[in-house]
């Protein structure tokens, strides 16, 4: 949500310089070269897959007619060098969306064979991705060949950026030459900062009359894959953030700066209400129930708004508290207005924070940046817990886990002198542990009636966010929909074999936050059974559910990064007939950690006992933080494998 109207920041840095001069933007005769006949390949690249040859990226904001616009320049030469190459490739999309004009739009293929084959606006067409109801234009290439050069050049005009924008200047291929260029008027001082070792921005305040100019040259920048599972690839990425800092024509400085924020969205989100909005109000307040404790009343609360209030990010707002009431729809603001409004009713201590998708842009508590502040939550000091306004699915303590694990501004009330302020600091928003998302199994598998046939029961619970995975669909599915999802959750546990039933426990809403969603499934046991002589070989690991094994063919080079702490514990009750021997029980016996610090992190463990025609297996498994460090990985490796080399033991049983 980006919560401020740029206007007024446009107007206070742009406005003034409008009454002096109006100009184009610089690169507007830009062109590749016209006489070009090939494109030389460096002998480095000659082998790779892909590489962008060249990469020239220049963004510039301009006034005219008290307008403020910004035109941004991508210029790219591609090597396409594989059969993957070609087929990524031969669509050539072009990136604008609404906010957007395009203004040239062209591309040309240098086959190896010496032949150019152009393209232009005709050869641009249209595809719909209907799933999500947007429309893409992209050029067709055809001619496309191993060893083939795609040049390509685009000019857009767009709204400027001047809160905050992320530049990612590396990619999952090589990059051998990049060239970015900032221009803007020479009144204007923009704050740069550099990211994971590419160079810092370069002032060029000479290069152009009446406007200044920060760059970044840099070359041969390695690619940076997004296949390594359990990583953040984008907070590693070499990147460069920039925001407007100053307006040397009046004098104002440290522009888009938290302080100011919080003041701002303070006195918009805590205004006064008028008799009619305190009397919906309250009678809003009577239909929540009252809970004994803090955090259930949170719950309460949170629950009530989000079965009777509809949020809709894109509807028009309400001025008015009773219209959000009385209508039952609410955008963003209005939502978050009577979420305080509540709070305060019910004098509930209440921090509002701002922060950002940590898997998109992480935010950095020393680049104040609004494009820190696009998603919002609500903190509770005296529970030191947190709720999504606009989540609809979660409740406290669940918040998503992406913009957890995270800084946020943190914006709270003081008063001064009987005036009441908002006043923002920057905290970290933490993630629920796994004391709140915790599985537990508990298995028996009982031979005692059929020792080619055993009775499996399964009760499991899946606590926090695996619950959270399964509890809300019971109010949105039919109950045709909602039998068929829990017939395919089942299906993991039992192996495809068909269950003889099948119960859940704690569906719904209501129940998120508060208790574990538990599935109840008894099936045979046949299909995991084998007969080789007089041994029955019974494939016991299976019980556990399918379990993900991960492969790593080459080097690692990222850390690891999961989305939240998680916990297993499971018991397995193998009931024998009398006189029945049991081979290979040494197998349950496993023992994988991850220590960082000195302290246990991550951790595969398992054991048996035995006590007559009663075994009994006991394993556990966790991960109790979030970042594992890279020297850590195959550590970390042998965690997540224990549990795939677990569901692949076997026992052999003699009667």
């Amino acid at each position: 949500m980006k919560t401020l109207p740029k206007t007024i920041y446009l107007l206070i840095a742009l406005v003034s310089t409008s009454l002096f001069y109006a100009q184009d933007y610089t690169f507007q005769t830009y062109d590749w070269d016209p006489n070009a006949k090939k494109i030389e390949i460096p002998e480095k690249y000659k082998n790779e897959n892909e590489v962008i040859l060249k990469r020239v990226i220049k963004t510039e904001i301009t006034v005219k007619d008290n307008k403020a616009a910004q035109f941004h320049l991508m210029h790219d030469q591609v090597y396409i060098n594989s059969n993957d190459a070609i087929e990524r490739n031969n669509k050539i999309y072009i990136p604008f969306n609404e906010k957007e004009s395009s203004i040239t739009t062209k591309a040309r293929v240098f086959q190896k064979d010496g032949k150019i084959i152009n393209l232009n606006q005709k050869d641009v067409k249209e595809e719909t991705d209907e799933e999500r109801g947007v429309k893409y234009n992209y050029f067709a290439v055809n001619g496309l060949e191993k060893g083939a050069v795609i040049e390509m050049i685009y000019i857009l005009r767009e709204m400027p950026e001047l809160d905050g924008e992320t530049l990612k200047l590396q990619d999952e291929y090589p990059i051998a030459s990049l060239d970015f260029e900032l221009i803007f008027p020479e009144h204007l001082v923009f704050k740069t900062k550099s990211y994971n070792g590419l160079p810092d921005a370069k002032e060029n305040n000479d290069k152009f009359p009446k406007k200044g100019s920060l760059s970044v040259v840099t070359s041969d920048i390695p690619a940076l894959t997004d296949e390594e599972k359990y990583s953040n690839r984008d907070v590693l990425l070499k990147m460069l953030r920039y925001k407007l800092d100053e307006n040397l024509y009046n004098n104002s400085k440290n522009l888009y700066n938290f302080k100011e924020f919080a003041t701002m969205i303070y006195d918009r989100f805590n205004p006064e209400l008028d008799k009619k909005e305190q009397k919906t109000l309250d009678e809003f307040y009577k239909s929540i129930p009252n809970a004994a404790n803090t955090q259930d009343q949170i719950w309460n609360i949170e629950n009530k708004i989000k079965k009777s209030i509809t949020y809709n990010r894109f509807i028009e707002g309400k001025e008015k508290l009773n219209e959000i009431i009385t209508s039952k729809q609410a955008n963003q603001s209005d939502i978050l207005r009577l979420y305080l409004a509540v709070f305060k009713k019910f004098n509930i201590e209440h921090n509002m924070v701002f922060t950002s998708n940590r898997y998109k842009i992480p935010f950095d508590p020393e680049f104040e940046s609004y494009e820190n502040l696009n998603d919002m939550l609500i903190y509770f000091p005296a529970v030191k817990k947190f709720i999504t306004p606009t989540e609809i699915e979660y409740r406290i303590p669940l918040i998503p886990a992406n913009i957890a694990n995270n800084y946020g501004l943190f914006i709270k009330s003081k008063e001064f002198a009987g005036v009441k302020m908002g006043i923002g600091e920057v905290g970290f928003i933490d993630i629920p542990g796994t004391e709140i998302t915790h599985d537990t199994m508990d298995i028996t598998v009982d031979f005692t009636e059929d020792i080619d046939n055993p009775l499996i029961t399964d009760k499991i619970n899946f606590g926090g966010y695996s619950g959270l995975n399964f509890q809300p669909i019971k109010d949105f599915a039919s109950a045709e929909q909602y039998q068929t999802i829990l017939k395919s959750v089942a299906e993991n546990y039992t192996v495809d074999t068909e269950y003889k039933t099948l119960k859940s426990e704690n569906e719904g809403t209501e129940f998120i936050g508060k208790k574990p969603f538990t599935l109840n499934v008894t099936f045979e046991g046949k299909d995991l059974m084998q007969k080789a002589g007089t041994n029955h070989l019974f494939s016991v690991g299976q019980v556990i559910g399918r379990q993900m094994e991960l492969y790593q063919e080459d080097k690692r080079t990222m850390p690891v990064e999961i989305d939240y702490p998680h916990s297993y514990t499971r018991t397995i009750r193998i009931l024998l007939p009398k006189g029945t021997t049991v081979q290979n029980l040494d197998k349950f016996n496993m023992d994988y950690k991850t220590v960082i610090n000195g302290k246990t992190e991550a951790a595969f463990t398992s054991k048996y006992t035995q006590k007559g025609d009663e075994i009994v297996v006991e394993n556990t498994e966790y991960y109790n933080i979030i970042n594992y460090p890279l020297d850590k990985f195959e550590d970390y490796r042998a965690v997540i494998n224990a549990a795939a080399d677990f569901n692949k033991i076997v026992i052999i049983l003699n009667k």
